[in-house]
């Protein structure tokens, strides 16, 4: 379910019952869902656009509907109204938009995709960076590919053995090891501030 605060709630009654068309509702939705460029949005949602897919999520004086390709990715998703002094703004957060949570009994793989998402990439991004899984060997060593920013770094390095490889070898004891498959050395000053 997706969590609307308090405050978001009273925002979104105060909105809706300022709707011309009776019994609009909310829709709550990822665009791109499960990839780096996924966007999650709000948005009303009248009777004439509930389709009988949809998930319906009842809140006190309104319903928020949300597709079935959405509804993963919006796991433990939050809307919240803040206040400040230049006004309010409501918020939208979705952690799993880029990449939709698995299972404790999930394939490996998947497992590993969803921390290298989800935990090391948003890291990584700061210098315009990425990791991504190329396979898992039959020794369970994880072989990575970087990019962006990382490729071709001269820090990547430290960045596989101290940072990487230690959160995944602490997650995932079945793991026996990381190695970076990147050619760094046709990177060119990829890092920038």
């Amino acid at each position: 379910m997706i969590r609307i605060t308090e405050t978001a709630q009273a925002h979104f009654r105060k909105l809706l019952s300022q709707q011309s068309e009776a019994d609009t509702h909310i829709r709550v939705f990822v665009v791109n869902p499960g990839t780096a460029r996924a966007e999650c949005g709000v948005s009303y949602c009248p009777p004439s656009a509930v389709e009988s897919t949809d998930v319906k999520f009842d809140y006190d004086g309104f319903s928020a509907f949300v597709d079935p390709e959405s509804e993963p990715f919006l796991v433990d998703a939050e809307i919240d109204l803040k206040t400040d002094t230049m006004g309010s703004q409501l918020t939208l957060k979705a952690p799993n938009a880029k990449t939709p949570q698995v299972s404790a009994d999930a394939p490996l793989a998947d497992r590993v995709n969803y921390i290298l998402e989800a935990e090391v990439n948003p890291q990584l991004a700061s210098h315009g960076g990425k990791v991504t899984l190329v396979e898992l060997t039959s020794d369970s060593v994880a072989v990575l590919q970087f990019g962006g920013g990382c490729h071709g770094c001269s820090q990547v390095d430290v960045t596989l053995k101290h940072g990487i490889e230690k959160t995944l070898l602490e997650k995932f004891p079945e793991l026996s090891g990381v190695r970076d498959i990147t050619e760094h050395a046709t990177g060119d000053a990829p890092y920038y501030s």
